[in-house]
């Protein structure tokens, strides 16, 4: 009689493994002392709970790729530096406030390598967030017509983690220099963040129309942040095709011509 009150008020608590363990009683634990079913039941609702949040971390940062630092390619014909991404993959640069900047040419592995990073930060608890730039510079506009720009950028300024994709795939206008640069601002010495694009960091200053914003850009990210540039004889893309036909030859056919 006493479990039913006492299942309902752990439900009412948000304790919902521990409810269903003591509603129903796993025969295996009946030899084992209070103390010892008590801690067992304390540590899969802790295990539930941890899950559970990592899972709306991961939900929540929007990752363009589903990328985790285990399946890194680390191939011979791919220049990439394991050492300092098995450094980078602690995540101990978030607690520092540095940043980290990912250059590459197309297919090199750059979105995989900072979604990657992203979902590590994950599951070590921190907040992520992850946008390409022009989908993020869209997202400003749509904020400013609502006149949501300050809240919309203090909501960028509070993740841990910010990850901006595809810089420089065109120059920017005054204005969205001046947004890239408030974003930049706010973060600076607060949190960190993680930018990736196919032209070298050291050609970003001619992405942005003002010198002054774009020294100001520069100054508050390459000068605390890991380089990573990539290299590869192929195509990230194409060596992940090439599994994915491997484990699956009823797919071997895509990608080739009829006279293949």
């Amino acid at each position: 009689m006493l479990n039913n009150p006492t299942v309902e008020k752990l439900k009412d608590m948000k304790l919902k493994v521990m409810a269903q363990m003591l509603s129903e009683p796993d025969n295996a634990m009946k030899d084992l002392s209070f103390e010892e079913r008590l801690g067992i039941m304390v540590e899969n609702e802790w295990i539930a709970k941890k899950n559970a949040r990592i899972k709306r971390l991961l939900n929540n940062a929007s990752f363009g790729l589903n990328a985790c630092v285990e399946d890194i390619n680390y191939s011979a014909d791919r220049v990439i530096n394991k050492k300092m991404i098995q450094t980078l993959s602690t995540c101990a640069y978030i607690e520092q406030k540095l940043n980290i900047v990912i250059s590459g040419k197309t297919g090199s592995g750059k979105t995989f390598l900072a979604c990657a990073f992203g979902n590590a930060a994950c599951r070590l608890g921190y907040t992520v967030k992850y946008y390409r730039i022009p989908e993020l510079l869209l997202e400003i506009q749509n904020a400013k017509a609502e006149n949501k720009y300050s809240k919309f950028i203090t909501q960028l300024q509070k993740y841990k983690l910010l990850i901006l994709d595809d810089i420089g795939l065109k120059s920017y206008t005054l204005e969205e220099s001046r947004d890239i640069h408030e974003i930049v601002e706010r973060r600076h010495n607060m949190a960190s963040t993680i930018l990736s694009g196919q032209i070298p960091h050291e050609k970003w200053f001619e992405l942005f129309p003002d010198p002054t914003v774009a020294d100001a850009i520069m100054d508050r990210l390459i000068h605390i942040a890991y380089i990573i540039p990539l290299d590869a004889k192929k195509s990230m893309r194409e060596v992940m095709a090439e599994k994915f036909k491997q484990t699956h030859p009823e797919y071997d056919h895509i990608g080739k011509t009829q006279n293949d």
